[in-house]
């Protein structure tokens, strides 16, 4: 921090990037700038557990896993006994996918493992945990023919881009360098074009984000899926509509941070918009199921009888699973604010978990 209290620049090479990038040509977006300190973040570390910055679902208990795999599994076995090759985007240290092939296997299946990361640190933690692997930098790589692709708390951390109404109307968001600090500035370029038309009319002061890296992604997903076969699932925290509001935060300690400090050494996400997402998917002729709470999902998967198996199999553990489970699911926990959004292919069945 600045001796006044404000946020000041960091030394990251990820802050040093945008330094010069603002200092050769302006202020950056908002978005280039959650870009470039992402990327430097999750390249030079692992972010989870008690020790990092953030722990999620799979990190809490092999239950979430397991559930995924099953899920995958029941929905491979009505499909035809198909064999998809198994995708995971930005999957951690690995764990939800090892979980999952421990389910997977047990009914036949030995889906080939592909890996969407580019994270150095983390290739190396998910190569360990899931022998074999094979890796890529996008999903533009990916191999032909069907696939089951798992999004766990992958979509929250691409970058948005952000709007705000001003009284001389829709301009975007940028980041500047004023006193030694990075600090939010309005851009001059007119942007009424790119909102909405049911939002252009919106109070001063409102913002709107978009996400166009996480619909392209999605669009080429859903397009693989409706061409070769499949299904997608995406959990994450976010809204089911499409609003406004600003979700744009900072994730340091298992806390929340100012976004503007600490540049390329704090994770940055912002809530995923569902409802974008589904209208991708829908727009390229896959069927869309969902979002709903990821408690709703996890229990018509059957977390409550794995928890009770698990803590028969181990008594002196059996809070601790109980806790797990209400972690996942308990709308006080990550049971609401998590959603759930399913993508199949529209000759493939329809998927457990989701409502008829």
């Amino acid at each position: 921090m600045s001796p006044d209290g404000t946020p000041a620049v960091t030394s990251s090479a990820a802050a040093q990037r945008i330094i010069r990038a603002i200092e050769r040509g302006g202020p950056v977006p908002v978005g280039l700038f959650m870009a470039w300190a992402n990327a430097h973040y999750y390249a030079t570390r692992d972010p989870l557990g008690a020790d990092g910055d953030f722990t999620t679902s799979p990190e809490i208990s092999q239950m979430f896993g397991e559930l995924i795999g099953l899920w995958a599994a029941d929905l491979m076995s009505r499909a035809g006994g198909a064999s998809p090759a198994w995708v995971e985007l930005g999957p951690g240290r690995g764990t939800l996918t090892a979980d999952a092939l421990r389910a997977i296997r047990r009914f036949g299946f030995a889906p080939p493992v592909h890996f969407v990361e580019t994270s150095p640190v983390l290739r190396d933690l998910q190569a360990a945990a899931v022998p074999g692997a094979i890796f890529h930098e996008d999903v533009s790589r990916l191999p032909d023919g069907p696939v089951i692709i798992i999004a766990n708390e992958f979509f929250d951390a691409l970058p948005v881009r952000q709007l705000l109404m001003t009284a001389a109307g829709w301009r975007e968001r940028l980041v500047a360098l004023a006193e030694g600090r990075f600090v939010p500035v309005t851009g001059d370029v007119p942007m009424d074009a790119a909102v909405p038309p049911h939002l252009r009319a919106a109070p001063a002061g409102t913002i709107l984000e978009t996400s166009p890296a996480s619909i392209a992604i999605m669009r080429d997903c859903a397009t693989r899926i409706a061409a070769n076969g499949g299904a997608m699932l995406v959990i994450d925290y976010g809204h089911d509509r499409s609003g406004h509001g600003d979700t744009l935060q900072a994730v340091e300690r298992h806390g929340f941070a100012d976004v503007f400090d600490g540049v390329g050494d704090r994770d940055l996400t912002a809530h995923v918009d569902f409802a974008a997402l589904a209208e991708a998917a829908d727009s390229v002729g896959t069927r869309v199921h969902g979002p709903i709470g990821q408690g709703a999902f996890l229990k018509a998967l059957g977390i409550d009888a794995r928890a009770d198996s698990l803590a028969a199999r181990q008594p002196d553990r059996g809070a601790d699973i109980m806790a797990a489970r209400d972690r996942l699911t308990a709308a006080d926990a990550m049971g609401t604010l998590f959603r759930v959004l399913g993508v199949t292919a529209s000759n493939w069945p329809q998927p457990e978990g989701f409502a008829k």
